[in-house]
């Protein structure tokens, strides 16, 4: 049985991803698990958006992180501590990634706040209260560790210097809910949804070991 997860039991208004292949086919494979008839049953729709892209890293596109360091270590170090005040060569600055992607997030949550009235602030909204809601829209959004850091900054209103508060694991879930047009983080880097694949790669590994005789 999957995991419990702290959304709506209705089907997500849209499915929005980055253009880039490795999202796009994230967002084929959810819609595609939600139109099975023992899930939600539903066609829900999917649509590209460039605002999510991940951020561009220029000349560093490509490269493992040690070659990076020895090529450009005082603009790397920079990056990781002060990331305002480098990035990588030919590659985004902060702010611009910030630019392209408000309209991206604004184009989500107007579709939200079309779709159904504000949630309460002085009400319960998680599923299972007493008298919380359990019809509110939402939609889901697949994108990349980088630009969703800054999704992150711009819809708290944080300043872009606290790029690296946020760390999100690969396929994590993250919730979040906006109420009375306040966000409100339900959940991060949920990956209970992920054990059945690890524990079928870990069998496989150890099988693998025992075959070779490795120690």
């Amino acid at each position: 049985m999957p995991p419990s997860l702290p959304v709506p039991a209705i089907p997500p208004l849209e499915i929005v991803h980055s253009p880039l292949a490795r999202t796009a086919a994230t967002a084929g494979a959810i819609a595609s698990a939600m139109a099975d008839p023992t899930a939600l049953g539903t066609s829900v729709p999917v649509r590209p958006d460039p605002g999510f892209i991940e951020i561009g890293q220029g000349a560093w596109e490509g490269l493992h992180r040690s070659e990076i360091e020895a090529r450009w270590p005082d603009k790397l170090a920079t990056w990781r501590r002060r990331p305002l005040d480098a990035w990588a060569p030919g590659g985004e600055a902060l702010a611009d990634v910030q630019a392209r992607l408000r309209p991206a997030l604004a184009r989500v949550l107007t579709a939200l706040a079309a779709a159904g009235t504000p949630g309460s602030l002085d009400q319960p909204q998680v599923a299972g209260y007493l008298g919380a809601p359990a019809d509110r829209p939402w939609s889901v959004v697949v994108g990349h560790d980088g630009v969703f850091k800054v999704l992150l900054l711009t819809l708290f209103d944080l300043p872009l210097d606290r790029f690296w508060m946020w760390s999100f694991e690969l396929a994590g879930i993250n919730v979040i809910e906006i109420r009375g047009g306040r966000p409100l983080v339900r959940a991060m880097n949920l990956t209970e949804h992920l054990a059945p694949d690890l524990d079928e790669e870990s069998r496989a590994e150890t099988e693998e070991r025992r075959r070779s005789g490795a120690l």
